[in-house]
């Protein structure tokens, strides 16, 4: 039996180095299916070695020293098998020419696994992935979808949750987006400064989910994924240094410092959620508060607010709030309408039936949530039948309520969400009707 020590040692080194491990061995190799089969052969060699050799000081080295060896064992067995079926197509006896499509890209790719120089200059692994994604040769959803998988290791299910489709439909795009890399010869770089505006859109769609993953986790026993968080923010200012012009950047930047200045206020000592509604404002983060607000400012000035700086926005409705009581909601309703003209998804639509109920009128906000509900689209998103619930609830409907809760409850991903949900339950429950 392996020690308990070893097991979370692995963990933690998947959940910190995934992205680089396979980032790496992508850029060195060009192949993404032999990166991510090589990575995952590295990890389960750390199951096996640990327990008797010891954590390394370096995990992330390590992994990626033996991933790198793998893929070189595999390349030359490749490459040996190719040479030997162009020696057998040379002799007239052996038939026609047969040259499996895999060998013949070894054949002709002179890749070095050694090679680690890039022109670009940003020694950044992970950055390099991300703008490789985001070429604009591959559908949106698959740029981004794609980079989620391979850079923070996130399940195909994981993906697919974050895109509310199913796991099927989201396996067949990654599939797609990778045979599309390899038919176009998309090369792994960072593209030149003139290129990277183009690129923006998906690189900037790939931090935001990274950390929505890192801030409510939609599996596991964390409710906040801390590192993936931190690793989203560290992404974002790196982009906001590369390209300091660019106000959606430093949008971002200023909307995710928001978010993550409440994490220590999210979650109780014993790991129950809890809502904006009731955090302890003075636990929040105030020094990147300020951050936030000065980067928002800055953005603000250069142009017409995008889609990011809508949010940040709302989010420091919400951060200058002295109390949940005393909070903007008007101007948070109106900065949502101006959000569903530049992105009128269902779960902005969401988020701004809440904004209306809570800013004018809760039936208001009821009728806004039914009309999504008969369209479909968030037929398996939990939030909606909670928010159903919570607005059922502050109405005095509490049997309905109470019903919108039971759907919630059955449909939300974790297990804290779940505690959450039942003890919402368990409250309109026990109040008289």
């Amino acid at each position: 039996m392996r020690p308990a020590r070893t097991d979370a040692a692995v963990e933690s080194a998947f959940r910190e180095e995934w992205g680089r491990v396979v980032a790496t061995l992508i850029r060195r190799t060009g192949d993404w299916d032999l990166a991510e089969e090589c990575a995952q052969e590295a990890f389960a060699e750390a199951l096996r070695r640990w327990p008797d050799e010891g954590i390394p000081h370096k995990p992330g080295a390590w992994l990626t020293t033996v991933a790198t060896n793998r893929a070189v064992d595999r390349l030359r067995r490749v490459r040996r098998g190719a040479e030997l079926l162009e020696q057998a197509s040379r002799d007239p006896l052996a038939g026609p020419e047969l040259r499996p499509p895999e060998l013949r890209s070894a054949m002709a790719q002179d890749a070095d696994v050694t090679a680690d120089s890039d022109p670009s200059g940003i020694e950044d692994d992970r950055l390099r992935l991300i703008f490789t994604c985001c070429h604009p040769a591959l559908p949106l959803e698959g740029r981004v979808a794609l980079t989620l998988r391979t850079l923070a290791g996130l399940t195909v299910a994981e993906v697919a949750r974050a895109f509310l489709v199913s796991e099927a439909t989201m396996a067949k795009r990654l599939t797609r987006a990778k045979a599309k890399i390899a038919d176009a010869r998309i090369p792994y770089r960072v593209p030149p400064a003139h290129l990277l505006p183009e690129r923006l859109g998906g690189v900037l769609a790939v931090v935001y989910l990274l950390f929505n993953e890192g801030y409510l986790a939609t599996t596991g026993e964390e409710l906040i994924r801390t590192q993936l968080c931190g690793e989203a923010i560290r992404l974002n200012r790196v982009l906001v240094s590369l390209m300091p012009d660019e106000p959606e950047a430093t949008g971002l930047l200023a909307l995710l410092l928001f978010q993550h200045s409440r994490r220590t206020a999210r979650v109780s000592g014993d790991g129950e959620l809890i809502t904006l509604e009731w955090q302890d404002r003075g636990l929040w983060d105030q020094a990147q508060i300020d951050e936030a607000w000065g980067l928002l400012r800055a953005g603000l000035k250069r142009a017409a607010a995008g889609p990011y700086q809508l949010q940040a926005a709302i989010a420091a409705c919400h951060a200058q709030a002295p109390t949940a009581a005393e909070t903007d909601w008007p101007q948070i309703a109106a900065l949502y309408a101006l959000l569903l003209g530049q992105l009128p998804s269902p779960v902005v639509r969401l988020n701004h039936a809440v904004a209306v109920a809570m800013a004018d009128s809760i039936d208001e906000g009821l009728d806004l949530v039914e009309q999504l509900a008969q369209e479909g689209e968030l037929s398996q998103y939990h939030l909606l039948e909670a928010t159903r619930a919570d607005l059922l609830r502050r109405r005095g409907d509490l049997r309905s309520a109470a019903t919108a809760y039971e759907r919630a409850l059955a449909q939300a991903p974790t297990e804290a969400e779940r505690r959450f949900v039942a003890q919402r339950l368990a409250e309109v429950r026990a109040q008289p009707d």
